[in-house]
């Protein structure tokens, strides 16, 4: 008679399959988001950097929502101490061993505008796809979340509204990919459920909807 000594001799099939990836990913979470500086910030691969826009942000919001700091003043100010620091900068390096300001450290490269443009297109892109209606049930989940945003903006101011978009935008990435099994297998059950409940809503709801015969178009 067999004498199983350990777990990993259980004939009994085990249950634990791993989770389907959240939007079906196949790729990992830095290579969706361009693997590239962009990635490294948002994953929060470089600290220093992220957690210095991530303030640069809040301070921001805080002068405009808390202090009520006007924009053009504001821009005024910080234009005024850079020009300063500029300045000092250029003019120390003449009198004292100091490296000159190098312009080309501080200048947006060309290869960012096109990133996103290229984003840009491809949202817009996206955007005509799902209001073309050839996903109905896309269609109507992306004109509920656009109806759910809008009430949700009622009640917030747009600076509000847009700091609330950054911080998830700079938080949510790193927090996924360090929980990413837990997050894919609650988004699965979530995915499953709700596939259930618009089955019953187009069984109760959209069938019974009147609609007229196809007509086939004629082809010349």
């Amino acid at each position: 008679m067999p004498i199983y000594s350990s777990d990993s001799d259980d004939p009994r099939p085990s249950y634990s399959a791993p989770p389907k990836r959240l939007f079906a990913r196949q790729r990992p979470m830095h290579a969706i988001l361009g693997g590239g500086k962009v990635a490294d910030i948002l994953l929060w691969r470089d600290r220093t950097i992220s957690a210095a826009i991530l303030f640069g942000f809040t301070m921001t919001w805080f002068l405009f929502e808390v202090v009520e700091y006007n924009f053009v003043s504001l821009l005024c100010h910080i234009s005024m101490i850079l020009m300063l620091i500029l300045f000092i900068w250029s003019t120390g390096a003449g009198l004292i061993d100091w490296a000159p300001p190098d312009l080309r450290a501080i200048m947006i490269s060309d290869s960012t505008f096109r990133w996103l443009c290229g984003k840009f297109n491809s949202m817009l892109s996206k955007f005509y796809e799902i209001s073309s209606g050839k996903d109905f049930r896309t269609f109507f989940l992306a004109i509920t979340i656009l109806w759910v945003l809008s009430v949700i903006g009622n009640y917030f101011s747009s600076l509000n509204l847009l700091y609330l978009g950054f911080l998830c935008l700079a938080t949510l990435p790193a927090i996924y990919e360090r929980n990413q099994d837990k997050v894919d297998y609650l988004a699965s059950k979530g995915n499953q459920d709700m596939k259930k409940l618009y089955k019953k809503f187009d069984r109760k709801v959209l069938n019974k909807i009147p609609r007229g015969p196809v007509k086939e178009r004629k082809r010349f």
